[in-house]
């Protein structure tokens, strides 16, 4: 280290520094600053008077050392490039912010292997916990996580099937209830457009429900023309003009999001195809974008926020010594908008 460093790091303002200019002792500043709640109003507003003064910031690292924690949770999403997760991810950072922690995003782009470089390096960094988006991922990673004593709570998915602590919504029965309704208004020829199953369950599950909901009114779910792709726009834009060269062509496309359906209604437009007069199409997660594309989209309303407020405190929890007992069922439900109608004569 070189003398103008060290220079500068004797010259960094000193809790007991912040504790002389606000005439307090030094427990009174660590008290204000860990529970502000136990310190009167006033004691309180002339450390804080101090601190911003002395322009004081505490030694993080130190006290991670000393209890042992960092008081940070890592996240890690499939994407960041569209907004499936972004309500869901904000509400957790706002719950965390709300207990002292800090909130670390990583973005796996769908990929297992950098989502285990991800797991790896934010333990690494010191995560106290972790919040990952589906079951899908291989028993190793697990064990890493087990044998280092990392609490993980697995979101977005549901599966009474898994005793792996999870926080979310059943996707294969929210699918099959929306697709019993796209069958209830006559539709028999179906396309669907999902993202890629292997390595998703949440994917897999969704297409799982509708083959469901066929199977329950009679039909063959391998008449149900499936085709998978990476989630975007252009993507469902894509998928969707390759279902409707099929002969006889879908009546009623069920895309696994919003955002491959709202791709797939442009598609339906530059077709010149009317929805849902020629076609019907359907999405999944009633994000903002479900509501503002023309017509308003037909989908499965999931609690995003719910889920991540409630998945923050089951966090802070485990990392306190206090885990659940049992997983978290959330409710969705089914949103009738414009997409959706009876196939043409």
């Amino acid at each position: 280290m070189s003398r103008k460093t060290k220079e500068s790091e004797h010259n960094l303002p000193t809790l007991a520094d912040v504790a002389t200019r606000a005439g307090v002792s030094t427990a009174t500043v660590s008290r204000c600053l860990n529970s502000p709640d136990q310190v009167q109003e006033s004691t309180r507003d002339r450390v804080m008077t101090a601190v911003q003064e002395l322009g004081y910031s505490p030694n993080f690292g130190a006290r991670a050392l000393a209890a042992r924690r960092t008081n940070t949770i890592g996240a890690i999403i499939p994407t960041m490039e569209n907004a499936i997760f972004a309500r869901a991810i904000q509400a957790f950072q706002e719950e965390l912010h709300a207990s002292g922690v800090t909130l670390l995003v990583s973005s796996s782009s769908y990929r297992a292997e950098i989502e285990e470089e991800q797991i790896r390096t934010l333990v690494a960094r010191g995560a106290d916990a972790l919040l990952l988006i589906g079951h899908d991922r291989s028993p190793a990673i697990y064990q890493f996580l087990e044998n280092r004593g990392i609490p993980v709570l697995i979101s977005w998915a549901y599966d009474p099937e898994v005793a792996r602590l999870s926080i979310g919504f059943d996707n294969r029965r929210a699918m099959a209830g929306l697709a019993t309704e796209v069958l209830r208004q006559g539709h028999q020829q179906i396309g669907i457009i999902s993202a890629d199953c292997v390595g998703n369950d949440r994917a897999r599950a969704r297409v799982d429900g509708v083959h469901d909901a066929m199977r329950a009114q009679g039909l063959d779910p391998a008449t149900a023309h499936l085709i998978e792709t990476h989630y975007s726009i252009e993507n469902g834009a894509r998928a969707m003009r390759r279902l409707m060269d099929l002969t006889p062509r879908p009546t009623a496309v069920i895309c696994g999001n919003d955002v491959l359906a709202v791709g797939a209604v442009q598609m339906a437009r530059e077709l010149g195809l009317a929805v849902p007069g020629d076609v019907s199409i359907t999405g999944f997660d009633d994000i903002e974008l479900a509501r503002v594309v023309d017509p308003p989209l037909t989908t499965v309303h999931v609690p995003h926020r719910d889920m991540g407020r409630q998945a923050a405190r089951l966090l802070v929890d485990m990392v306190a010594g206090h885990p659940a007992s049992e997983s978290v069922l959330l409710e969705t439900n089914l949103c009738l908008r414009g997409t959706l109608a009876p196939p043409p004569v």
